[in-house]
């Protein structure tokens, strides 16, 4: 949250990184970038960013596990972009915004048949906030699961 523009709310900009493994058991991010254009859309809080689709690291060969995107304004739950199916490519993706609300989707893209799930981080811990069931994995359509 500290790179240009990342907080400036509706006029700021999103950026994007990897989550990857070299193998060994520890997970790494890559260093965030806008790997698109600065849109500044105003109230419309839409913004570009593409996540990457390799890690060049001289340690080793990168494993990429999911992405991570921030958003530049709060609160900002996870997007319908966000969470439809064409846009997934990794199996987890992590997205926060300017006040650190972290949301994660494990969209499970290589099994049609399961609903993805939507998490909230809350206490050090992850909370299932909601699926998306196989039949609106195309809309990213969210149905909110009751607290137990």
């Amino acid at each position: 949250m500290k790179l240009p523009h990342a907080r400036a709310g509706e006029y700021g900009q999103e950026y994007c990184g990897a989550i990857y493994s070299l193998g060994e058991g520890t997970y790494y991010a890559s260093m965030p970038s806008p790997l698109g254009e600065s849109v500044p859309v105003g109230p419309a809080k839409q913004k570009k960013c593409i996540p990457p689709r390799y890690v060049a690291d001289e340690r080793g060969r990168p494993a990429i596990l999911g992405d991570i995107h921030s958003h530049p304004w709060a609160p900002s739950p996870m997007s319908p972009g966000d969470r439809i199916s064409a846009t997934q490519i990794w199996s987890i993706r992590i997205q926060f915004d300017r006040a650190c609300t972290i949301m994660k989707l494990v969209p499970f893209i290589e099994n049609a048949k399961r609903p993805g799930e939507v998490y909230l981080r809350q206490e050090k811990r992850w909370k299932l906030v909601g699926i998306i069931r196989p039949k609106d994995k195309r809309y990213g359509l969210i149905t909110a699961v009751d607290d137990e």
